[in-house]
């Protein structure tokens, strides 16, 4: 394992602590504001950072990430500014891993082996396509492995012991379980039924499992951090963004502070989640 996603896994592991993962979508409500808060996310607490990629049509997302990628886009947000974004992100901060997670179609109208080398220029660690299946996923992963671009995986409570292994076939990186089988944002899964989903996903790969939807509070979090390898928290982050606008959806003052404020509050949870004894042994 090389690269910025399993160094950041190994140094976790080596603390005996569990990671945060943050989502945002990119360009909410606009590049500035956005940026701003990307560039202090490590500070105040995230591990890895997950970048949403707008897109008109997000099958996956529930009503808060599509309001949020709606914004960006009416703002002007693009792939190309996404990577630019990311890019003068990688000038101050060299360590923490960057996911992008979005949809297909943008990648393909943008050329799949331009895509994969543009993104990695520009600090890009992983990607999440969630709209495209393991069957038909191989032109993008073939153009990913070549330029050093992590593929990332997504298992769901309905992937099987039959599915699990071609779902993973191509995963690199770390595996991201959906602990909820439907939309982001909606319901939050028992923490029994993740840890034994977490379980059969480790029985059949050696990567690192982050587990998102679904986890709201830094409680939630720090539950999901004692099974998993890193808890992944998306809509709550977005919505408080959205609280922070005006009646024309533009930051209101503070907006950057109370956003990180949150990420504070949920690595807090996940870096207490384990006892003592437990990270030493």
């Amino acid at each position: 394992m090389s690269g910025r996603i399993a160094r950041r896994f190994q140094a976790l592991a080596a603390q005996g602590r569990a990671g945060l993962v943050t989502f945002l979508s990119c360009g909410d409500p606009d590049a500035e504001t956005f940026a701003a808060i990307l560039g202090d996310l490590p500070k105040a607490g995230a591990d890895l950072i997950e970048i949403g990629v707008p897109f008109s049509d997000p099958m996956a997302d529930g009503p808060a990430i599509q309001a949020a990628g709606q914004r960006a886009l009416k703002a002007g947000m693009t792939l190309r500014k996404t990577l630019a974004i990311v890019r003068e992100f990688r000038v101050r901060d060299h360590d923490t891993p960057i996911v992008l997670m979005g949809y297909y179609n943008p990648i393909y109208r943008y050329g799949g082996s331009k895509f994969c080398a543009d993104a990695v220029a520009a600090g890009v660690d992983g990607l999440i396509t969630v709209d495209l299946p393991p069957e038909e996923e191989a032109e993008l992963y073939d153009h990913a492995r070549a330029a050093g671009l992590d593929t990332i995986s997504l298992t769901a409570p309905t992937t099987d012991e039959d599915r699990m292994p071609v779902v993973l076939g191509h995963a690199r990186g770390f595996v991201y379980h959906v602990a909820i089988a439907g939309i982001t944002g909606t319901k939050s899964a028992a923490v029994s039924n993740v840890a034994g989903m977490v379980a059969r996903i480790r029985s059949h790969t050696k990567l690192p499992v982050a587990v998102g939807f679904g986890i709201k509070t830094p409680e939630q979090a720090a539950e999901i951090a004692r099974v998993a390898d890193a808890a992944v928290v998306g809509s709550a982050l977005v919505s408080r963004v959205a609280s922070m606008l005006d009646e024309k959806d533009r930051a209101r003052p503070g907006l950057v502070e109370a956003v990180l404020a949150d990420v504070a509050a949920l690595a807090k949870g996940v870096r207490g989640a384990r006892p003592a004894a437990a990270k030493r042994a």
